[in-house]
């Protein structure tokens, strides 16, 4: 799989066919087939291995005691995991905005799925609850949580178009804006 990540992120998604893959592997294509009978298999195995990876990376999260620590920590942590996992991540991203179904629509970017947004979306709820954040209508807390989530992900762009780009005072700054913007103000 590392090697059709890498042919994904040197040539892209649609270049990146079985055959380009073997031949980068130096590998006939029987031998990628045997393990992924089709390309559809072999990203859909690429996707999911990310997705466990980021799964098992951000369990840390869940020690969080407080709405605000676990805010800072959900951050800190996607953007740590991006930077560790980076190729993955942006050959993870051309797969999700290209791979379509029969009927051409995308398989795995759903606009109308906020399940993205949920872990989010239950932290700004629980730092309410406890009194750390300022008052959030829902409406307004599916607009910090998409901001948040999208600010993320932009990270992830931003890595691979800028070698120089600086993942740690991204992640300070970002902090930083959140913070303020879920922060309950002085009575």
């Amino acid at each position: 799989m590392e090697i059709a990540i890498e042919t994904i992120c040197d040539i892209g998604y649609a270049q990146a066919s079985i055959g380009q893959i073997a031949k980068r592997a130096g590998v006939s294509k029987g031998v990628i087939t045997y393990h992924f009978p089709s390309k559809d298999e072999l990203m859909q195995n690429i996707v999911e291995d990310l997705y466990l990876k980021g799964a098992s990376f951000m369990s840390k999260i869940a020690t969080e005691s407080t709405a605000s620590n676990m805010l800072r920590r959900y951050i800190e942590t996607n953007l740590e995991f991006i930077l560790a996992h980076k190729q993955h991540v942006a050959a993870v991203a051309e797969i999700v905005m290209n791979v379509r179904d029969e009927e051409g629509k995308l398989i795995y970017h759903q606009p109308a799925d906020n399940a993205i947004y949920v872990p989010l979306i239950e932290i700004l709820q629980w730092g309410q609850e406890d009194g750390s954040f300022r008052p959030i209508l829902p409406t307004s807390a599916q607009v910090l949580a998409m901001t948040i989530r999208s600010a993320i992900d932009l990270a992830s762009q931003q890595l691979v178009a800028n070698p120089d780009f600086n993942m740690k005072e991204y992640a300070k700054e970002l902090i930083q804006l959140f913070e303020a913007a879920t922060r309950k103000s002085p009575i």
